[in-house]
């Protein structure tokens, strides 16, 4: 992203994500979905991407599938939620990709969702 950092704003860090070709949009999405559901549960990063995407638990689960998620292991927590294994969540961009028109913004809106917890970082 530059010597300088990150981004200062969430907006300055959208503009900047948006001039980073898909690969490495894909990569930094991976990362951010692995290090955040160990920090903090798959969960909040089915929550993020849901905001982020638009799209509901059952879409979520064919995206899950079209990236070479197992269907396997989808399951749902006590509350009656989706829930995946954590070493699975990266499935979810491949998936985006394979299966949802728009991909590409849905996954800079899920790294700007995540813009404070990145930083922190």
């Amino acid at each position: 992203m530059g010597a300088t950092g990150l981004a200062s704003t969430p907006a300055e860090y959208r503009r900047r994500l948006s001039e980073q070709p898909d690969e490495q949009l894909d990569a930094w999405a991976a990362e951010a979905m692995r290090d955040i559901s160990i920090r903090h549960g798959v969960l909040a990063v089915l929550h993020d991407l849901r905001a982020s995407s638009g799209l509901d638990e059952r879409e979520l689960e064919r995206v899950f599938a079209a990236g070479g998620g197992p269907p396997a292991v989808v399951g749902r927590d006590a509350a009656g939620r989706l829930m995946v294994p954590a070493a699975t969540v990266h499935c979810f961009v491949r998936g985006l990709r394979a299966a949802v028109p728009g991909a590409r913004e849905t996954l800079v809106g899920y790294l700007v969702e995540n813009f404070e917890e990145l930083v922190y970082v």
